[in-house]
């Protein structure tokens, strides 16, 4: 019986920087919700550190015009699509209408991404002892000290207002990942002796390669590539020890996701 995708471990590797960064950014709104709603001190640690994380990311590169240009991309690909026979119009009328939504948002987003916490003092603070090693101790930062000995009602009620500055960048995220994940059904392949490796088209550059192998395999994707062609080494992992290259060959299912 084949595995469905809750019994698989999904391994994703980005093939541009775009995509690389979008990842990233899922992955630090899904830690920073992840521990919001958790009252101890811990959690909202973690939130606080997710949050500043973003701001960093934010700080090297153009976010929002980076997002804008892939929505319109995406806009301009899923409009060429209308006339294909079987499409669903009303399917796509709806992602249409999200991209247009989440678009204008971002075009009505005044000054920089993530400007509001950069300029608030007491993030600042915090992101300035971020470098060092163990720098947020309370003795460090008492001023952090006394914000999370507050009640946890005010902690995540001051998370949740600098996240929510963030909410387009949040929205957008999540729609082109979606739509960059469901672009492709998967394909059963085989990685003879644990090896696999493919050519792609430059002409229609893949953004995003799935792999999907069962969670009681014991083996873990290590994918490499770039907008020509991308590898997968199987290995095994083994304790206190470095992985060792598998020998035999491996099943498993492939998304090269192209939008």
């Amino acid at each position: 019986m084949p595995s469905t995708a809750s019994e698989k471990i999904i391994y994703e590797h980005p093939l541009n920087e775009k995509t690389r960064t979008i990842l990233r950014l899922e992955h630090l709104f899904r830690e920073s919700a992840f521990h919001l709603p958790k009252p101890d001190v811990w959690s909202s640690r973690a939130a606080i550190t997710a949050l500043l994380d973003m701001v960093s990311i934010f700080a090297r590169a153009d976010i929002k015009a980076d997002l804008i240009k892939e929505l319109d991309r995406h806009k301009g690909k899923l409009n060429s699509m209308r006339q294909t026979p079987g499409i669903d119009t009303e399917r796509l009328n709806h992602i249409l209408r999200e991209l247009d939504e989440i678009s204008g948002r971002l075009y009505r987003f005044s000054g920089q991404i993530g400007q509001e916490i950069r300029e608030n003092e007491f993030l600042k603070s915090i992101m300035q002892r971020s470098s060092i090693p163990g720098g947020s101790c309370d003795f460090d930062l008492p001023i952090y000290h006394y914000w999370l000995e507050q009640p946890h009602e005010y902690r995540q009620a001051e998370i949740t207002h600098w996240l929510k500055t963030l909410t387009p960048i949040d929205s957008a995220v999540e729609l082109l990942l979606s739509l960059i994940r469901g672009s492709t059904t998967p394909t059963k392949e085989i990685a003879e002796q644990g090896f696999f490796q493919k050519s792609l088209d430059a002409q229609s550059p893949a953004q995003l390669i799935r792999v999907g192998l069962p969670k009681d395999a014991r083996l873990v994707a290590e994918i490499s590539g770039g907008k020509h062609r991308f590898s997968i080494r199987f290995l095994t992992p083994e304790e206190n020890e470095r992985p060792s290259p598998v020998k035999d060959d491996v099943p498993f299912s492939l998304n090269c996701c192209i939008l």
